[in-house]
Protein backbone atom coordinates (compact mmCIF):
# COMPACT_ATOMS: atom_id res chain seq x y z
CA UNK A 1 0.00 0.00 0.00
CA UNK A 2 1.53 3.23 -1.07
CA UNK A 3 0.04 5.98 1.85
CA UNK A 4 0.60 9.68 1.79
CA UNK A 5 -0.16 11.78 5.12
CA UNK A 6 -0.64 15.58 5.34
CA UNK A 7 1.88 16.73 2.33
CA UNK A 8 2.44 20.07 2.21
CA UNK A 9 5.63 21.51 -0.58
CA UNK A 10 6.75 24.27 -1.88
CA UNK A 11 9.79 25.47 -4.36
CA UNK A 12 12.32 27.84 -2.83
CA UNK A 13 11.23 31.49 -2.53
CA UNK A 14 7.25 30.14 -4.47
CA UNK A 15 3.91 30.19 -3.27
CA UNK A 16 2.32 26.48 -1.58
CA UNK A 17 2.27 23.76 -4.67
CA UNK A 18 0.56 21.41 -2.00
CA UNK A 19 -1.10 21.65 1.11
CA UNK A 20 -2.45 18.76 3.54
CA UNK A 21 -2.62 16.15 1.00
CA UNK A 22 -3.61 12.79 2.30
CA UNK A 23 -4.12 9.79 -0.19
CA UNK A 24 -4.13 5.44 0.19
CA UNK A 25 -3.35 3.65 -2.93
CA UNK A 26 -4.07 0.04 -2.46
CA UNK A 27 -3.84 -3.22 -4.11
CA UNK A 28 -5.96 -4.00 -7.12
CA UNK A 29 -7.41 -0.25 -7.16
CA UNK A 30 -6.88 2.72 -9.62
CA UNK A 31 -7.20 6.00 -8.57
CA UNK A 32 -7.27 9.00 -11.78
CA UNK A 33 -5.91 12.13 -10.32
CA UNK A 34 -7.22 15.56 -12.05
CA UNK A 35 -6.53 18.66 -12.18
CA UNK A 36 -5.72 21.99 -14.61
CA UNK A 37 -2.20 22.10 -15.65
CA UNK A 38 0.01 23.90 -13.17
CA UNK A 39 -2.25 22.62 -10.27
CA UNK A 40 0.46 20.11 -8.44
CA UNK A 41 -0.38 17.30 -10.73
CA UNK A 42 3.03 16.52 -11.48
CA UNK A 43 4.72 17.45 -7.91
CA UNK A 44 2.53 14.92 -6.00
CA UNK A 45 3.92 12.59 -8.34
CA UNK A 46 7.37 13.04 -7.52
CA UNK A 47 6.85 13.54 -3.71
CA UNK A 48 5.25 10.33 -3.37
CA UNK A 49 8.09 8.50 -5.96
CA UNK A 50 10.86 10.10 -3.07
CA UNK A 51 11.95 12.24 -6.21
CA UNK A 52 11.03 15.08 -4.27
CA UNK A 53 11.36 16.41 -0.66
CA UNK A 54 7.68 17.31 1.37
CA UNK A 55 8.02 20.33 3.69
CA UNK A 56 6.07 18.55 5.88
CA UNK A 57 4.34 14.93 6.35
CA UNK A 58 5.19 11.34 5.14
CA UNK A 59 5.26 8.64 2.62
CA UNK A 60 4.71 5.39 3.46
CA UNK A 61 5.39 2.07 1.70
CA UNK A 62 3.79 -1.04 3.12
CA UNK A 63 4.10 1.07 6.51
CA UNK A 64 7.70 2.63 6.40
CA UNK A 65 8.71 5.71 5.41
CA UNK A 66 10.09 5.86 2.16
CA UNK A 67 12.59 8.96 3.18
CA UNK A 68 14.61 6.52 5.54
CA UNK A 69 14.87 4.40 2.22
CA UNK A 70 17.75 4.82 -1.02
CA UNK A 71 16.68 5.17 -4.58
CA UNK A 72 17.04 1.42 -5.03
CA UNK A 73 14.19 0.38 -2.54
CA UNK A 74 11.93 2.35 -3.58
CA UNK A 75 12.63 1.23 -7.45
CA UNK A 76 11.42 -1.96 -6.07
CA UNK A 77 8.61 -1.04 -4.87
CA UNK A 78 7.47 2.06 -7.06
CA UNK A 79 7.92 2.45 -10.73
CA UNK A 80 7.37 5.31 -12.60
CA UNK A 81 6.23 5.82 -16.54
CA UNK A 82 6.44 9.77 -17.35
CA UNK A 83 4.23 11.58 -20.10
CA UNK A 84 6.92 10.54 -22.78
CA UNK A 85 10.58 10.44 -23.06
CA UNK A 86 11.72 11.46 -26.48
CA UNK A 87 15.23 9.30 -25.51
CA UNK A 88 17.84 11.30 -26.74
CA UNK A 89 20.49 8.49 -26.84
CA UNK A 90 20.22 5.16 -29.88
CA UNK A 91 18.50 2.57 -27.75
CA UNK A 92 16.98 -0.70 -28.82
CA UNK A 93 13.73 -1.34 -27.12
CA UNK A 94 15.03 -3.71 -25.31
CA UNK A 95 17.71 -2.06 -23.53
CA UNK A 96 15.32 0.59 -22.33
CA UNK A 97 12.84 -2.35 -21.00
CA UNK A 98 16.23 -3.71 -19.30
CA UNK A 99 16.81 -0.51 -17.61
CA UNK A 100 14.22 -1.11 -15.36
CA UNK A 101 16.28 -4.23 -13.97
CA UNK A 102 18.87 -2.00 -12.39
CA UNK A 103 17.53 -2.16 -8.99
CA UNK A 104 17.85 -5.49 -8.88
CA UNK A 105 21.39 -5.28 -10.55
CA UNK A 106 24.83 -4.97 -9.05
CA UNK A 107 26.84 -1.83 -10.40
CA UNK A 108 28.29 -3.12 -13.62
CA UNK A 109 26.96 -6.58 -13.40
CA UNK A 110 25.57 -8.18 -16.53
CA UNK A 111 21.98 -9.16 -16.78
CA UNK A 112 20.86 -12.60 -14.90
CA UNK A 113 18.61 -15.11 -16.76
CA UNK A 114 16.00 -13.76 -14.67
CA UNK A 115 16.65 -10.01 -15.56
CA UNK A 116 16.38 -11.28 -19.03
CA UNK A 117 12.93 -13.17 -18.58
CA UNK A 118 11.20 -10.49 -16.64
CA UNK A 119 12.10 -8.07 -19.80
CA UNK A 120 10.69 -10.54 -22.19
CA UNK A 121 7.44 -11.04 -19.76
CA UNK A 122 6.74 -7.30 -19.84
CA UNK A 123 7.24 -7.10 -23.79
CA UNK A 124 5.14 -9.85 -24.17
CA UNK A 125 2.36 -9.03 -21.12
CA UNK A 126 1.96 -5.38 -23.21
CA UNK A 127 2.69 -7.10 -27.11
CA UNK A 128 5.32 -5.74 -27.97
CA UNK A 129 7.61 -7.80 -28.08
CA UNK A 130 8.20 -7.36 -32.04
CA UNK A 131 9.33 -4.02 -31.47
CA UNK A 132 12.07 -5.81 -28.94
CA UNK A 133 15.61 -5.09 -31.71
CA UNK A 134 14.19 -1.25 -33.16
CA UNK A 135 15.34 1.65 -32.20
CA UNK A 136 13.44 3.58 -29.10
CA UNK A 137 14.04 6.85 -30.57
CA UNK A 138 12.33 5.61 -33.98
CA UNK A 139 9.23 4.61 -32.64
CA UNK A 140 6.06 6.60 -32.65
CA UNK A 141 4.52 7.60 -29.56
CA UNK A 142 2.15 5.30 -29.00
CA UNK A 143 4.87 2.52 -29.27
CA UNK A 144 6.68 4.58 -26.73
CA UNK A 145 4.30 4.87 -24.03
CA UNK A 146 3.74 1.05 -24.39
CA UNK A 147 7.62 0.00 -23.80
CA UNK A 148 7.76 2.63 -21.10
CA UNK A 149 5.02 0.88 -19.12
CA UNK A 150 7.09 -2.44 -20.08
CA UNK A 151 9.91 -1.02 -18.64
CA UNK A 152 7.78 -0.23 -15.22
CA UNK A 153 6.60 -4.02 -15.16
CA UNK A 154 10.14 -5.08 -15.83
CA UNK A 155 11.06 -3.44 -12.39
CA UNK A 156 8.65 -5.77 -10.65
CA UNK A 157 7.06 -3.04 -8.42
CA UNK A 158 4.12 -3.50 -7.53
CA UNK A 159 2.62 0.08 -7.16
CA UNK A 160 2.95 1.90 -10.90
CA UNK A 161 2.36 5.80 -10.75
CA UNK A 162 2.34 7.25 -13.86
CA UNK A 163 2.19 10.73 -15.22
CA UNK A 164 -0.77 11.08 -18.15
CA UNK A 165 -0.07 8.61 -19.90
CA UNK A 166 -2.55 8.94 -22.68
CA UNK A 167 -1.16 12.13 -23.54
CA UNK A 168 -0.72 12.69 -27.27
CA UNK A 169 -1.89 9.24 -28.10
CA UNK A 170 -4.41 8.16 -30.95
CA UNK A 171 -7.76 6.46 -29.44
CA UNK A 172 -5.92 2.90 -30.65
CA UNK A 173 -2.76 3.61 -28.25
CA UNK A 174 -5.11 4.56 -25.87
CA UNK A 175 -7.03 1.70 -25.32
CA UNK A 176 -4.18 -0.17 -25.67
CA UNK A 177 -2.57 1.15 -22.31
CA UNK A 178 -6.08 1.29 -20.75
CA UNK A 179 -6.10 -2.47 -21.42
CA UNK A 180 -3.01 -2.69 -20.07
CA UNK A 181 -4.01 -0.73 -17.07
CA UNK A 182 -7.13 -2.74 -16.59
CA UNK A 183 -5.44 -6.22 -16.86
CA UNK A 184 -2.83 -5.06 -14.43
CA UNK A 185 -5.30 -3.85 -11.61
CA UNK A 186 -7.30 -7.26 -11.36
CA UNK A 187 -3.62 -8.97 -10.65
CA UNK A 188 -3.41 -6.56 -7.92
CA UNK A 189 -1.69 -3.98 -9.00
CA UNK A 190 -1.77 -0.32 -7.46
CA UNK A 191 -2.45 2.42 -9.88
CA UNK A 192 -1.93 5.99 -9.45
CA UNK A 193 -2.34 7.97 -12.97
CA UNK A 194 -2.87 11.52 -13.43
CA UNK A 195 -4.70 12.27 -16.26
CA UNK A 196 -6.90 15.50 -18.54
CA UNK A 197 -9.64 12.75 -19.58
CA UNK A 198 -12.03 12.06 -16.93
CA UNK A 199 -13.60 9.49 -19.38
CA UNK A 200 -10.88 7.12 -18.33
CA UNK A 201 -11.92 7.32 -14.62
CA UNK A 202 -14.80 5.27 -16.00
CA UNK A 203 -13.22 2.87 -18.45
CA UNK A 204 -11.10 2.02 -15.58
CA UNK A 205 -13.66 1.80 -12.77
CA UNK A 206 -10.89 3.94 -11.14
CA UNK A 207 -11.54 6.15 -8.09
CA UNK A 208 -10.65 9.55 -8.79
CA UNK A 209 -8.93 12.59 -6.61
CA UNK A 210 -9.54 16.02 -7.65
CA UNK A 211 -6.45 18.55 -7.03
CA UNK A 212 -7.54 21.86 -7.22
CA UNK A 213 -6.40 25.10 -5.12
CA UNK A 214 -3.11 22.91 -3.36
CA UNK A 215 -6.01 20.53 -1.47
CA UNK A 216 -6.98 17.50 -2.94
CA UNK A 217 -10.81 16.11 -2.57
CA UNK A 218 -11.06 12.30 -2.44
CA UNK A 219 -9.94 9.45 -3.35
CA UNK A 220 -13.32 8.59 -4.16
CA UNK A 221 -15.58 6.60 -6.56
CA UNK A 222 -15.89 8.27 -10.08
CA UNK A 223 -19.84 8.30 -10.14
CA UNK A 224 -20.05 10.69 -6.96
CA UNK A 225 -17.09 12.66 -6.96
CA UNK A 226 -17.52 13.55 -11.22
CA UNK A 227 -19.91 15.21 -11.63
CA UNK A 228 -20.96 18.32 -14.04
CA UNK A 229 -20.43 20.77 -11.18
CA UNK A 230 -17.70 19.03 -10.03
CA UNK A 231 -15.62 19.20 -13.23
CA UNK A 232 -16.57 22.72 -14.02
CA UNK A 233 -15.44 24.25 -10.80
CA UNK A 234 -12.03 21.85 -11.58
CA UNK A 235 -11.41 23.26 -14.69
CA UNK A 236 -13.21 26.78 -14.31
CA UNK A 237 -14.94 26.23 -17.34
CA UNK A 238 -18.61 24.84 -17.99
CA UNK A 239 -18.54 20.61 -18.57
CA UNK A 240 -21.79 18.60 -19.28
CA UNK A 241 -21.42 14.54 -18.74
CA UNK A 242 -23.72 12.33 -20.80
CA UNK A 243 -24.34 9.10 -20.20
CA UNK A 244 -23.79 6.61 -22.52
CA UNK A 245 -27.60 4.20 -22.65
CA UNK A 246 -27.47 1.67 -24.86
CA UNK A 247 -24.50 -0.71 -27.53
CA UNK A 248 -21.04 -1.97 -25.77
CA UNK A 249 -20.26 1.02 -23.94
CA UNK A 250 -23.43 1.37 -22.14
CA UNK A 251 -22.66 2.75 -18.63
CA UNK A 252 -19.94 5.14 -19.69
CA UNK A 253 -20.14 8.60 -19.09
CA UNK A 254 -18.48 11.58 -21.51
CA UNK A 255 -17.39 14.39 -20.50
CA UNK A 256 -18.34 17.56 -22.94
CA UNK A 257 -17.06 21.20 -22.06
CA UNK A 258 -19.56 23.51 -23.27
CA UNK A 259 -18.00 25.99 -25.57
Amino acid sequence: MLKAEALHHAYPGGRPILEDVSLELRPGTTVCLLGQNGAGKSTLLRCLLGLEKPARGRVLVDGEDISAHGAPWRARHMAYVPQTSDGAFPFTVHEVVMMGRSAHLRFMADPRPADRRAVADALARLQVGHLEPRLYNHLSGGERQLVLLARALAQQARILVMDEPCTGLDLGHQVQVLQAMRSLAADGYAILLSTHLPEHAFVLNADVALLSQRRLIGPGPAAELLTARQLSDLYATPVELLAILDGPAKGQRACIPVV
